[in-house]
């Protein structure tokens, strides 16, 4: 890729990554409007170490805390001792159905499931059930009942939200929207689903991050000037990743999905406009 082409992906890496309109579409999808060859699943994942770097810098002291508690736990033996063990034991039960979906459906997630047929499926998919679930939070709210806080999380909301992340290996499905949606349905406020959803993405996309990063380094790192690219990519994705985080946190506390469930559908409109009117293939 040229450094144009690396730049810009990088900061729409940082720009959606967080956001719920799914930042594995947008890397589909800008590269295909322009013309330019899909950047692949493995510059996806590892770009987005960028992004997890960021949520490891907002969220420092939350993590510290909670790896310190476990460990606590793991010395007495015991099991979610205290509020921030819990948090950090179901960030690891939430994290399992991923690795397992990973494992089951690796292959067709690097090729059948990045055409932008299913790209554009996800994110109206996704869009509807959000859209859905925001009618029933807003009917709940009017009532005066409120979602609860990251304090009340508890294992059923952990397993839930899991699952849900489960299903942003479907480019398109966005893993905030998808985990977000998950934690609408549990009952949690959305800024609280959000918060979760962040923290619950730092193991398995510093997993997959990696995994990737080595599988594909001859791919990768052709070149010293291709790992300068690289590196690049990760560190702008990670500056923009982390101005959009306190931006999105502070938005859902005065506001609903409406905007994002909108975005998602007239992408997902536009897009299978480009596909069925031959401007864009689906597959790369």
């Amino acid at each position: 890729m040229s450094w144009i082409e690396v730049i810009v992906l990088a900061i729409v890496q940082g720009l959606t990554e967080f956001i719920p309109i799914s930042s594995t579409a947008h890397l589909r999808i800008v590269p295909a409007l322009f013309k330019w060859p899909d950047p692949g699943a493995a510059f996806t994942a590892v770009v987005q170490i960028g992004t997890l770097a960021a949520v490891m810098s907002y969220y420092w002291r939350d993590i510290v805390r909670i790896a310190s508690a476990m460990l606590a736990d793991l010395r007495r033996g015991k099991l979610a001792t205290t509020h921030d063990a819990l948090l950090g034991w179901m960030i690891a039960l939430g994290t399992l159905p991923i690795i397992v979906i990973v494992v089951l459906l690796r292959h067709q997630i690097k090729s059948e499931l990045r055409s932008l047929y299913v790209v554009s499926g996800a994110l109206a998919g996704v869009a509807l059930l959000l859209a859905v679930v925001e009618l029933i939070v807003r009917r709940r709210e009017s009532m005066g009942k409120h979602g609860r806080g990251v304090d009340e999380v508890g294992w059923r909301d952990a397993t839930v939200v899991g699952f849900a992340q489960a299903v942003a290996l479907v480019p398109g499905a966005s893993r905030s929207g998808s985990t977000i949606l998950g934690g609408l349905i549990s009952g949690l406020t959305r800024e609280t689903a959000a918060r979760f959803s962040f923290l619950l993405s730092i193991p398995a996309v510093f997993a997959a991050g990696v995994f990737e990063l080595i599988e594909a380094r001859d791919e990768l790192l052709t070149s010293s000037h291709d790992a300068a690219k690289l590196v690049v990519a990760i560190v702008v994705a990670g500056i923009v990743g982390y101005a959009t985080i306190p931006w999105l946190l502070a938005y859902l506390r005065r506001r609903t999905m409406t905007l994002f469930i909108v975005y998602r559908l007239i992408l997902a409109a536009l897009l299978l406009y480009l596909l069925f009117s031959g401007r864009l293939a689906a597959n790369s």
